[in-house]
C-alpha cells in the first residue's frame, strides 16, 4: 500500500515510517510534488490535521493521512497546545519555544504535562468518511535540556516510567512509546485491516 504523509518535516517522517516499517509505502508531500505550504488555521488539533489531510487529497486524489501535535502543559491551561510548533513567533524555533516555555514555568511545581498527536485519515473508496487517531503520553516538564536526539519539546519533556527526556532515551525508545508512535500504531491497525 502507498500512502501520502502531508509533511515535509523529516524528522516526522523518519519516525513515521521506522515505525510502519515496510508494511506500508509512505510518501512525503517533496514526493508527490506538493510545494504548497498548507495552511494550518485550525484552533484544534484535529482541526489541523483534517485541513492538510483534505488539501492532499483534493489536489493529488491519494490515500493520504496528516498529523498535528500539541504539548499541553497543565499549569499553563493546556499550552502551548495547538500552537506548539509556533509558540514564541512564526519561525517555528525549537530553541525558542522550549525557552518560552521554561520561562512561563519557571518555579512552578506543577510540571504535568503530555504530548497528544491526532492522526486524520483520508482513503480513495471512503473520502467523506475521515477517520481520527489519537495518541497520548503523559510526562513532565524538566526544568532544564537534557540530550541531543530527537526535535521540538524532546529535551524537556520526560516520558512517566523514565528518568530521562525524550532526547535522552533515543529515537528507538522514542517510537515505542511516543504520542505519534500510539496515533500511529492505531492507523496501522487500521491500514493493515
Amino acid at each position: 500500500m502507498r500512502i501520502v504523509f502531508a509533511t515535509n518535516n523529516a524528522h516526522k517522517l523518519d519516525e513515521i515510517r521506522s515505525i510502519l516499517g515496510s508494511s506500508v509505502e509512505v510518501l512525503s508531500l517533496n514526493d508527490i510534488g506538493c510545494h504548497a505550504d498548507i495552511p494550518e488555521t485550525g484552533h484544534t488539533l484535529e482541526e489541523n490535521a483534517l485541513q492538510k489531510a483534505r488539501y492532499v487529497y483534493d489536489h493529488y486524489h491519494m490515500n493520504c493521512f496528516a498529523d498535528d501535535t500539541g504539548l499541553e502543559v497543565e499549569a499553563l491551561g493546556g499550552e502551548p497546545g495547538v500552537y506548539s510548533a509556533r509558540y514564541a513567533g512564526e519561525g517555528h524555533d525549537s530553541e525558542a519555544n522550549m525557552q518560552k516555555l521554561l520561562s512561563k514555568l519557571a518555579n512552578n511545581n506543577n510540571r504535568h504535562a503530555r504530548f497528544r498527536t491526532v492522526i486524520a485519515l483520508i482513503m480513495q473508496d471512503k473520502a467523506d468518511d475521515v477517520e481520527f487517531f489519537e495518541g497520548i503520553v503523559n510526562g513532565q516538564i524538566a526544568r532544564e535540556k537534557h540530550g541531543t536526539e530527537g526535535f521540538g519539546y524532546d529535551p524537556i519533556f520526560v516520558p512517566d516510567g523514565y528518568d530521562k527526556s525524550f532526547a535522552e532515551l533515543g529515537m528507538d525508545i522514542k517510537n515505542h512509546i511516543s504520542h505519534r508512535a500510539r496515533a500511529t500504531q492505531k492507523l496501522v491497525q487500521r491500514l493493515l485491516k
